[in-house]
């Protein structure tokens, strides 16, 4: 693939490109509307840099293959959209808990089952947090701009290497579909994963190392010999019911996301500073946002922009201070109100939401409604 500093991007493709430049090998998946373009542009680009393109029977299948693949050391990636994203929540879990990093891209579309598959949502953002059970965080990251699905997918990849931890990028239907105009950075930062510090007899690819340090997985194959299973596991991978084993190993998934949050977790905010009232937008509802910012200032209002970048873990540290300051939190979202119910959490009664769900985009039109009811 050629690369180029000024392209007309589509948002689906930008995101191929992004995994190709972090160095993913292989992508396995399976065609589904609106993330299908992922999948046919890596068709052809993968093979061109030595990788590997495979199209599975299903979505379960399809985490299953990029699980083995990255176990062999190859970075991996799929992309789905929502009942795709449902099948393959079981593979998900097992990546979370066997700590295997992996990149899965969720283009959101409206549901539930079938639903609406052209239409556009944000439906997804609770299922992307807890659509497989079990105490485990993930990290979630929700690109708003054609440039950002080039950009988040490397930095995705990075966060799953550095974590081992398989990472979502949730995009809507419309980031997915968008064409923009875009310059690619001349320069990315690409983590790879580090080899061990020790010798293969004294490798425990689930040991509990001083001060949150994570274990290189070393890829099967170069001499470490190591178990892998679903099951609660002892620091060699064998399943385990000892009380202290069980304990160490679910607290380990937790805290090498809680411990990292400064490192994991980013934001955007626009005209904060003096805001009064606070919007909060992910994806594509918050390209609307800034809008009726700009259209509120205009008017007089002092309103401003958080964007959660991360959508999971939640901003919820940076919420609880900006709610020292503002008055009320508006929160638009293509759904029924699923970002909104985090945002009570830091500030009971006071948000108001705005909800759309028939697959069109909301509007500043729509935001600026609740703004000017707000202000009153």
């Amino acid at each position: 693939m050629k690369r180029h500093k000024d392209l007309l991007l589509h948002g689906n493709e930008a995101c191929a490109m992004g995994a190709l430049a972090a160095g993913m090998r292989l992508f396995a998946g399976y065609p589904i509307t609106p993330s299908t373009e992922i999948a046919e542009f890596l068709s052809v680009e993968l093979p061109k840099v030595g990788g590997t393109f495979i199209q599975m029977e299903d979505e379960i299948s399809s985490m299953g293959a990029i699980i083995g693949a990255s176990l062999a050391g190859v970075k991996s990636m799929t992309a789905t959209s929502g009942p795709g994203f449902s099948l393959m929540q079981e593979n998900l879990g097992f990546a979370s808990m066997a700590e295997i990093p992996c990149v899965l891209v969720n283009v959101m579309r409206g549901g539930p089952s079938t639903g609406m598959p052209t239409r556009p949502s944000q439906g997804d953002v609770m299922q992307s947090r807890w659509g497989t059970h079990g105490p485990h965080p993930i990290i979630v990251l929700s690109p708003q701009s054609v440039l950002e699905c080039y950009t988040l997918t490397i930095h995705a990849f990075n966060l799953a290497e550095k974590y081992r931890s398989p990472v979502i990028m949730l995009m809507d239907g419309i980031v997915g579909h968008m064409w923009e105009n875009v310059q690619l950075p001349e320069k990315i930062e690409v983590i790879d994963r580090p080899e061990p510090s020790v010798p293969p007899d004294w490798y425990n690819p689930y040991d509990n190392l001083p001060g949150g340090e994570i274990v290189p997985l070393v890829p099967f194959g170069e001499g470490y010999r190591y178990h892998v299973t679903g099951m609660v596991h002892d620091k060699s991978g064998f399943p385990t019911l000892v009380h202290e084993e069980v304990e160490q190993c679910l607290d380990k998934l937790i805290y090498k996301i809680k411990n990292n949050l400064h490192d994991i977790i980013r934001i955007e905010d626009y005209m904060l500073e003096d805001a009064d009232i606070c919007i909060v937008a992910h994806g594509s509802v918050a390209r609307s946002a800034r809008e009726a910012v700009n259209i509120a200032r205009n008017e007089g209002l002092k309103v401003g922009l958080l964007r959660p970048i991360t959508l999971w873990p939640f901003p919820r540290f940076h919420l609880e201070n900006i709610s020292k300051r503002v008055k009320m939190f508006v929160v638009p979202e293509m759904n029924y109100g699923q970002v909104y119910g985090e945002v009570l959490k830091s500030c009971p009664k006071r948000a108001v939401r705005v909800t759309r769900v028939d697959g069109e985009l909301v509007t500043p039109a729509q935001i600026m409604e609740k703004i000017e009811g707000a202000a009153l």
